[in-house]
């Protein structure tokens, strides 16, 4: 008896990519940063200074260009990088590279032809030796804070940071300027911690924690725990200690540990315990 066989004409075999494609999001203050890149391997070879040339440019990475997007203008080494998609090459040397942040962010590897006027940002940092071999070349978002974090590169046993600074003041302040003309409750709770955390007018910080505090009917634990945290800034040790008192009652009628803790500690402190 014949047995007949029939395979698919589209039919296709899938296997991995040797250097994967990575999608990495991460808001820093209030600006979205997207890294889009691929991550080859070291796969027993010697990567800077031989595979990746020193005084060459490269793609800083693999297959179609790493590519970074920030939602919000940011400055790079004194230089404004208008919100948008940027290709990232890189010129390595020995200790330090000079980084490219490219506007056309088209090209597979390197462009052919070089535009410096494209060249919306560059810089130069240091590298360093890391003390363990970094198989898979990695692009993170770190030393993040309220204003700015670091694009850090590693691959092999070199690593690499740009740090970069986000307009998080300047929206805020704006934001607040502007809900002032009529907040509510929340937002002069808000401004009041943002001022405080900031380290910005904190007499400003006092006034607007207390009429927050006047304008909600009952504050919860953790409010009066920043109104504490505020007054004793604003060097009103009595008043801190007064309702970091309340936040502790409140704290331990709700069963929250840590903020028991929290204003124990402080009422320790402040010699009020």
């Amino acid at each position: 008896m014949a047995i007949a066989f029939t395979f698919s004409v589209n039919a296709q075999i899938e296997t991995p990519q040797s250097s994967p494609a990575s999608k990495l999001e991460q808001r820093v203050g209030l600006t979205d940063v997207t890294l889009e890149y691929s991550r080859p391997g070291v796969k027993g070879r010697a990567i800077f200074g031989d595979l990746v040339p020193y005084d060459k440019l490269w793609r800083a990475g693999a297959n179609k260009n790493t590519m970074v997007t920030f939602s919000d203008d940011v400055t790079i080494d004194g230089q404004t990088l208008k919100a948008g998609s940027y290709a990232i090459f890189v010129k390595p040397m020995k200790g330090s590279w000079e980084v490219f942040f490219y506007t056309d962010t088209n090209n597979w590897g390197n462009p052919q032809n070089w535009d410096d006027a494209k060249v919306a940002a560059k810089t130069t940092v240091k590298t360093y030796e890391v003390p363990f071999n970094v198989e898979t070349y990695t692009i993170d978002v770190n030393q993040i804070s309220n204003s700015g974090a670091a694009l850090e590169f590693i691959w092999e046993k070199t690593y690499a940071a740009v740090p970069f600074t986000v307009p998080t003041d300047t929206k805020v302040t704006s934001s607040i300027d502007r809900v002032m003309n009529g907040p509510s409750a929340n937002d002069y709770y808000a401004a009041a911690v943002y001022y405080l955390e900031e380290g910005k007018d904190i007499n400003k910080a006092k006034e607007w924690i207390d009429k927050s505090m006047s304008l909600t009917e009952t504050p919860r634990f953790w409010q009066l725990r920043k109104k504490s945290l505020i007054y004793a800034a604003a060097g009103d040790k009595k008043g801190a200690i007064e309702a970091a008192k309340k936040s502790l009652a409140a704290a331990k009628e709700a069963g929250n540990d840590d903020y028991v803790k929290m204003n124990t500690d402080s009422l320790k402190e402040w010699g009020a315990m």
